[in-house]
């Protein structure tokens, strides 16, 4: 089982142009897509969070059961759904601005236990930013990678949450020793400085890069960079397009047996291109509708 630990919120998405266009209300989180991607390329899945007893946190849950998503260590509370708001630019890109005072999520309390059998568990986005959740998430990350636990990291920047950015990307770094697989964007790494093999030598045991429409690569400990071109579509958005990879990358991983560190390291050039050749097929087919609507498996074909 693949566990995706994280926020589950609500993006209102602009329906037309200007300040005042209609929102229309649509299922999000980064933690959160990736779960339903997972469940609808047909990974056994789980989701670890804590969502509202209102409307969206039941609209929430309920999406995730459609996906086949596991909700039973999901927690509950009275506080209201985080709302994101979503501004589209021209090439689909969407920026965000947030509502997360007292929110339910935000509440979240580690578990004492991941399931048994657990193989692998993934985390990121503004789970990692908001307290007191984030150091609950933290936590989890750790005592997962302590018990041999695959652990992957998308931080997915949302800078306007983050009120010190040298003081998260300080916490980032202290992150590294316990994460088995970083995807990040561009953006996410020049916002956050460094590069793939400094952080390569903290701890993972991969980094995967997004470059948009460009594609994706790979950087390994051995030394290794591998890289495959982005799948050609015609972009209504890219939300969600990250979370996809991310589930491309574990449901492939899964796949061939090979949610460890030393499995990443065995992948060579033909196991990575083929993983991150998936990866780009799913996430094209995200970009290509409107909202975080990840790809069925008969979807995407095979890894």
């Amino acid at each position: 089982m693949i566990v995706v630990a994280g926020e589950a919120l609500i993006d209102l998405v602009p329906q037309g142009t200007g300040a005042l266009a209609g929102l229309t209300p649509a299922l999000g989180g980064g933690p959160y897509n990736t779960a339903v991607a997972l469940g609808r390329l047909g990974s056994p899945t789980a989701f670890c969070s804590r969502t509202s007893h209102d409307a969206f946190g039941e609209a929430l849950l309920d999406g995730l059961r459609t996906a086949g998503v596991d909700v039973s260590g999901v927690q509950r509370g009275a506080e209201p759904t985080t709302l994101a708001v979503a501004t589209i630019d021209g090439n689909g890109s969407a920026s965000y601005s947030f509502y997360v005072e007292g929110t339910a999520d935000r509440l979240f309390s580690a578990p004492a236990a991941l399931p048994a059998e657990t193989r692998a568990v993934s985390f990121g986005t503004c789970s990692l930013v908001l307290e007191p959740g984030a150091t609950a998430y933290e936590t989890l990350m750790r005592k997962a990678a302590a018990q041999g636990v695959l652990t992957a990291l998308d931080p997915n920047i949302r800078a306007v949450l983050i009120p010190d950015a040298d003081a998260y990307r300080a916490r980032f770094r202290s992150w590294l020793p316990s994460v088995t697989l970083l995807k990040l964007s561009e953006e996410d790494a020049l916002w956050l400085g460094g590069s793939p093999r400094e952080w390569l030598a903290a701890g993972p045991a991969a980094v995967v890069m997004t470059h948009g429409g460009d594609g994706l690569s790979v950087f390994t400990r051995d030394g290794a960079e591998y890289s495959v071109p982005g799948e050609k579509v015609d972009v209504v958005d890219t939300i969600g397009a990250g979370d996809t990879v991310n589930a491309a990358l574990l449901h492939g991983l899964s796949d061939r047996d090979a949610l460890s560190a030393d499995a990443l390291a065995a992948l060579g050039a033909d196991g990575w291109t083929r993983l991150l050749r998936f990866a780009a097929r799913a996430a094209a087919i995200t970009c290509s509708r409107a909202g975080a609507e990840p790809p069925y498996a008969d979807e995407v074909g095979s890894v």
